[in-house]
């Protein structure tokens, strides 16, 4: 079985997003699939906002985390270096286009499209039964040593 990038590079990350280790988090992994990292992820009943319906909160927690994960795979295939940048969220703004359903897989989709420097920039989506849900927009900077981010994984 495949390894996520998170389970590669962040096995003991307590991240609630995609921590591989915090056992009351989203445990988000994301995969690489062509110019794209991919995930699927399936609610949790204390995940909704209302019967039926993800709370947003939670879309946004997912497309943050999956974009932010997509700026440092893609920030070092850009530099050509084997070893992922320590990443940050500078903006992201999120886009609830309908309600997310809790019955379904959800599938995460974010790309670069734009690297510039130390920033990434970086689309995503929420999909359910082939219909995007929610989308997200972000800018995602590599940090430096003295950041509180910086080696955290």
């Amino acid at each position: 079985m495949m390894k996520s990038l998170q389970e590669i590079h962040a096995p003991t990350s307590v991240c609630f997003g995609c921590g591989p280790t915090n056992e009351k988090g989203l445990r988000i992994k994301s995969f690489v699939e062509g110019e794209a990292l991919v995930a699927e992820w399936r609610p949790e009943d204390h995940h909704k906002a209302f019967d039926g319906i993800l709370n947003g909160g939670i879309c946004g927690a997912l497309l943050d985390c999956h974009s932010n994960w997509c700026a440092a795979w893609s920030l070092m295939r850009a530099r050509g270096v084997e070893a992922l940048p320590f990443t940050v969220t500078a903006s992201f703004s999120v886009t609830l286009r309908r309600p997310t359903p809790m019955d379904a897989v959800l599938r995460l989709k974010a790309w670069a499209v734009e690297i510039d420097g130390d920033r990434a920039t970086i689309e995503a989506t929420i999909e359910a039964g082939g219909k995007i849900t929610a989308s997200c927009h972000g800018v995602f900077v590599s940090v430096k040593e003295g950041h509180p981010a910086f080696r955290r994984w």
